[in-house]
């Protein structure tokens, strides 16, 4: 039987498994498994700002995606794929970063000596604190949430707990460190750019600018490119065979995206909690070197030294599910009993009868990354253009034209974009969203499976030459 390629996704929420075989037809997943890691725990230190995760619970339910992938395929794995949740970062004492043991599917690791995981979530980190650090050499900001920006607060605020660690990574970066055997890890572009003060031009980290201000430098991983080795891996893992070869993790928003792209002339739109929107900017496209704080896009690291420009903005099905959850909660004040499953139909179709909606929503109740400050507001109320239908409408209109304002279809043009590629749940759930999305980009929308970093992961490796 042919060989296949294992893919992980570490994400925020969930653990994702998936093989991936090369048919007749072109790659297939012929196995998946996903475990949710309810790995949230409390961030003494940090206070209600922070967000952490329990390692152990995170590379438990790993474990148990492999336990309950098939065996025999298992032994069929001749590379791994690994993405994850970008920005994070969790530390650990090398040599003891996790132990080995027995189960019922084979060998498995253990976190040992590992710290909690910090998440892109995190929000200890201040305006004023980012403010008072140093400005880093690179075209994309440092915000709360990012790898480095955790390591100076902890520097500043909590120094003694550095000191038992002197390796550090995202997530995804540590298991394949563990996998590998390896004491560091090898961080690929895509994640050392998301960790802040690294330089994607010269593929470095702001190492000067760092010492000099104290930063422990010791911490940071090596850098290589997307699609480079780490090793093989160190021991049978399952049932996987030893000395497999197991990539450097990778970005689960890039996977994601490759798992989609077919063409280069493709933008990718996945609306699902929040919303995305990008396409791959022309060859021999390079940022600059200075982060402009207002901008609404980002340019991230891509594979074979291309960047993709990004709109990522934090209002998407979330929005959504917040105006359901506050019309639930208006009708339970006036004694009438409804679930958000029973009314989120009734309000989709009460919008699919309103053409124009009147009043204009701005939908930005969770702020975005470039203006924290503006939240929504909605304008033009006439007594005429009340009903649920044209605030849903109205709604759903908003969530897009801020994509759209975010990232026009100028700019997906003068990229090379010749057609949308749209997914996400925001979308396949919401008949309004897919008109809204079809009225504000002059292009041909096409709407396919879900963009899936597994996936993602496992065909970066299984295209690797």
């Amino acid at each position: 039987m042919a060989a296949c390629v294992l893919g992980i996704d570490m994400g925020t929420t969930s653990v994702k498994a998936v093989l991936v075989e090369e048919m007749v037809r072109g790659p297939a997943v012929v196995a998946s498994c996903t475990k949710d890691t309810q790995a949230k725990v409390d961030s003494p230190d940090a206070g209600p700002q922070g967000n952490e995760q329990d390692v152990h619970k995170i590379i438990a339910a790993l474990n148990s995606c492999l336990a309950d992938l098939p065996g025999q395929a298992l032994e069929r794995v001749c590379r791994v794929g690994i993405s994850g949740q970008m920005h994070g970062v969790v530390f650990w004492k090398t040599g003891r970063g996790c132990k080995w043991t027995n189960c019922g599917s084979g060998p498995k690791f253990e976190p040992d000596e590992v710290s909690p995981l910090v998440t892109w979530q995190d929000g200890r980190c201040s305006c004023p604190f980012l403010a008072s650090l140093p400005r880093p050499r690179s075209h994309l900001n440092v915000t709360t949430g990012h790898g480095c920006a955790t390591i100076y607060w902890y520097l500043k605020n909590s120094p003694d707990f550095l000191k038992p660690y002197d390796a550090a990574g995202t997530i995804q970066d540590y298991v394949v460190a563990m996998l590998c055997g390896r004491e560091r890890a090898r961080m690929t572009v895509q994640n050392a750019a998301s960790w802040g003060y690294f330089n994607t031009t010269s593929k470095s980290w702001n190492t000067g600018i760092l010492q000099e201000s104290g930063f422990p430098v010791r911490l940071l991983p090596e850098v290589v490119q997307p699609g480079d080795l780490a090793g093989g891996t160190s021991r049978v893992w399952h049932r996987i065979p030893k000395g497999t070869e197991v990539g450097a993790a990778l970005g689960d928003f890039q996977c994601s995206v490759y798992s989609g792209m077919s063409e280069n002339t493709d933008a990718v739109l996945n609306i699902g909690t929040s919303a995305q929107l990008t396409v791959l900017m022309p060859s021999g496209f390079q940022p600059g070197e200075s982060p402009d704080p207002r901008s609404p896009v980002a340019y991230y690291p891509y594979f074979d030294d291309s960047y993709l420009v990004v709109a990522a903005s934090l209002n998407g099905g979330n929005v959504m599910a917040t105006f359901v959850n506050m019309l639930v909660k208006w009708m339970a004040e006036l004694g009438v009993q409804v679930s958000e499953s029973d009314l989120y139909p009734q309000m989709i179709r009460a919008a699919l009868a309103q053409t124009e909606p009147g009043l204009a929503i701005c939908p930005t109740i969770f702020g975005e990354r470039h203006l924290p400050e503006r939240l929504a507001s909605v304008t033009g109320i006439a007594a005429s253009g009340l009903s649920l239908g044209h605030v849903t409408r109205a709604l759903c209109r908003g969530v897009v034209q801020n994509l759209h304002s975010m990232l026009p279809s100028e700019r997906l043009r003068e990229a090379g974009a010749k057609r949308i590629l749209a997914s996400g749940s925001g979308l396949c759930r919401n008949k309004v969203m897919r008109q809204e999305v079809e009225m504000a980009f002059p292009f041909p929308v096409v709407y396919g499976e879900e963009v899936d970093a597994a996936v993602g992961a496992a065909l970066a490796m299984l295209r690797r030459k």
